[in-house]
């Protein structure tokens, strides 16, 4: 396949940065256009195929589309058009080692040093964290990450530079809490698990000074499946078990729910089946009793469909494919489709399951879905998972199915 031009990359990162769809750049390409052009423009429908063309790089946007494009993302036509002058965008490492103030970042700056900051400006920073928790459900990582800097930055130059009463300075500091804990979540997802580490670093500082013991379970546990992932699974143990202890006994349903779960995760990595069955059903018991609980807005998606997920990914892992397949299986039917990188990881868990129980066929077919579906996505974790899954077929490369596969995606394997 031919490479993607320059201006085709920037004109769909330009539009993701802004966390619009393909759908809601249609809008502001019409929106942006004067009465007569508009009166000229396509259909919705017939913008937003072209508008799919253009990022793909198939042809260049020719006038007026230039023109609205430039207006829509108020830059240059040569900026956005032209990238042959421009200078490389910087490294999520360089846009972290850039936001983030040397020495202590959360060190308070001498009084009267910036504006007043008040609980309305308090509640609005809570809801840009919560309105970049829900980008994450569709948006990839690398498509994420610098406008995700950008906002951990502000938040912490807030509170360093703000003056405001002791409620206000803690609420801050459970909003920079929050927002480290998606942000080093969308690091690690573009594959930036050193930048992802100092992330949570920062939020569990600050959950600690806000004594928010729930929050600092959620970074710690947010840290320790990332090191579940790619580092030693046993430290992942440890640090979860201390995740469980920052909640205490008297955590929301929920995050009890969420810091078993991951506990199970860390034990199947390393092999230990019976405490991960132990914590799988510590997670599905907290879960049960969620009725009536206070629970932090964060946790929104903690839900019965998503510990049957781990449950499925633990005895995949510990290579029991007859509990997983059923469980992936059923869970799959009715899971959100616009969340299309988790539905592609979970197809892959799902594949590797049936790869185990000698349904090479199946396996093919279901890895084909979630090749395909995560081709576009700026994902470090699927494209490991697509490796994974690759990887664990090669064995079956005389089945023809699989033998298919194999040719279609040589590079992934």
């Amino acid at each position: 396949m031919d490479e993607i031009p320059g201006w085709a990359l920037r004109l769909r990162a330009e539009r993701r940065e802004r966390l619009w769809s393909q759908r809601q750049m249609a809008r502001a390409l019409t929106e942006a256009a004067d009465e007569s052009t508009r009166a000229h423009l396509p259909t919705r429908e017939s913008l937003i195929r072209m508008i799919k063309d253009w990022e793909k790089g198939r042809h260049q946007p020719k006038d007026p589309y230039r023109v609205l494009y430039c207006r829509a993302f108020d830059l240059p036509e040569a900026e956005l058009f032209d990238l042959a002058n421009k200078t490389a965008r910087k490294s999520p490492a360089q846009v972290l080692a850039a936001f983030m103030p040397e020495g202590d970042p959360l060190s308070r700056l001498p009084a009267g040093t910036g504006r007043r900051v008040g609980m309305g400006t308090v509640q609005d920073l809570a809801a840009r964290v919560h309105g970049l928790r829900l980008a994450d459900d569709v948006i990839a990582g690398s498509d994420l990450i610098r406008p995700a800097f950008r906002e951990l930055d502000a938040a912490v130059r807030l509170y360093r530079c703000g003056t405001h009463t002791e409620e206000a300075g803690r609420a801050l500091l459970v909003n920079i809490g929050e927002l480290a804990q998606i942000v080093g979540w969308i690091a690690s997802d573009a594959g930036q698990h050193d930048q992802a580490t100092q992330t949570y670093q920062l939020g569990i500082s600050a959950a600690r000074e806000a004594g928010d013991g729930s929050l600092e379970a959620n970074l710690l546990g947010s840290l320790a499946y990332q090191i579940a992932n790619v580092g030693d699974a046993q430290e992942s143990v440890a640090l979860t078990r201390a995740a469980l202890d920052a909640a205490g006994r008297h955590a929301s349903p929920r995050i009890r729910a969420l810091t078993w779960d991951r506990l199970a995760w860390a034990h199947a990595r390393a092999g230990e089946a019976q405490p991960a069955i132990r914590a799988l059903g510590e997670a599905s018991a907290a879960l049960a009793s969620t009725a009536g609980a206070e629970e932090p807005s964060y946790l929104y998606w903690v839900s019965p469909d998503e510990l049957q997920v781990m449950e499925a990914r633990a005895y995949t892992e510990l290579r029991r494919p007859l509990r997983a397949v059923p469980l992936l299986t059923e869970v799959l039917t009715r899971y959100d489709a616009t969340h299309v990188r988790e539905v592609a990881l979970y197809l892959s868990w799902l594949s590797v399951a049936l790869a185990d129980a000698n349904e090479p066929e199946a396996a093919a077919h279901t890895a084909s879905r979630m090749l395909d579906m995560s081709a576009d996505l700026s994902s470090d974790r699927t494209t490991q998972r697509a490796r994974v899954v690759l990887a664990r077929l090669k064995p079956y490369a005389d089945v023809p199915e699989v033998r298919e596969l194999l040719t279609r995606y040589p590079m992934s394997a």
